[in-house]
């Protein structure tokens, strides 16, 4: 069994796949101190509490953009599963062509995504990643990375209202009955949830129309949607179509099985 790991800023996930077949997944808040041994107990845990056996792990994937914990990582994974981790790097072969300034900076699990997005639902496509950040990445008709754009998550910016607001209080995710608010806490509501839907929808048709103009004029994309807010938008997005919170998990699947064919051929 593989275990995939995709660290992100605010939160990290953890999945369990059995072959090609996803068993589980886990959600936990990022760790920022803590050790190896911390980091491996629980996802021991995750593993027991479910059912699993850990000692049937024979590796694991990770994706992470928290540089300050990939130490802590890769000793968990010598120390807990006994093999070494497979890291999500610019230099994995992804069989994308990457069209971007400098590969370097595109984010672990932005690749991940790409991957994903690409082997199972084909391209044109543009994959929106609800997370810390919200995160856009555009793949043309011919498989290519085309580039891609980051904005405020929803999360983090609703967080900044609160604080510099003092007269404001934090209200919960869902949506209100209408646009318009009839007292202080729907409008907050509606303010969050159908601005960041305004934004998502108007940055999408920009970027169908900037690279159907420039770039691919058979660029008719799908739309999918992942993270851990990605839910909030489904529905309710005259772009959305697909909605897949496992996308990460499943591009650090399919990138393992590319590299180690890579590695057998050697």
């Amino acid at each position: 069994m593989l275990l995939a790991i995709d660290i992100g800023n605010t939160q990290t996930v953890v999945g369990l796949f059995k072959d090609n077949d996803l068993l589980s997944s886990w959600r936990m808040v990022t760790p920022r101190h803590e050790t190896s041994d911390e980091i491996g107990a629980s996802v021991y845990n995750f593993l027991r509490n479910s059912g699993y056996d850990p000692q049937q792990i024979r590796g694991l994937a990770v994706s992470c953009v928290v540089p300050r914990i990939l130490n802590e990582i890769k000793n968990m994974s010598k120390r807990y599963f006994g093999c070494e981790a497979f890291i999500v790097e610019s230099e994995v072969k992804t069989d994308l062509k990457i069209l971007y300034d400098y590969p370097k900076e595109i984010g672990a699990d932005r690749i991940a995504n790409s991957v994903a997005a690409k082997e199972i639902y084909g391209v044109p496509s543009i994959v929106v990643d609800f997370g810390t950040a919200t995160t856009f990445d555009i793949l043309s008709s011919r498989g290519e990375y085309l580039g891609g754009v980051i904005a405020p998550g929803i999360e983090i910016s609703s967080e900044a209202l609160f604080s510099y607001a003092a007269k404001l209080s934090k209200v919960d995710m869902s949506w209100p009955s209408s646009v318009v608010g009839k007292n202080t806490y729907d409008g907050i509501r509606s303010g969050i949830l159908y601005g960041f839907l305004g934004q998502v929808d108007f940055l999408v048709e920009k970027i169908i129309d900037e690279v159907k103009e420039k770039e691919d004029k058979k660029f008719n994309p799908k739309i999918i949607a992942t993270g851990g807010l990605s839910y909030l938008m489904v529905g309710k997005s005259k772009w959305i179509e697909i909605h897949d919170p496992d996308l990460t998990l499943k591009g650090l699947k399919i990138l393992v099985e590319k590299n180690r064919s890579k590695n057998e051929q050697k």
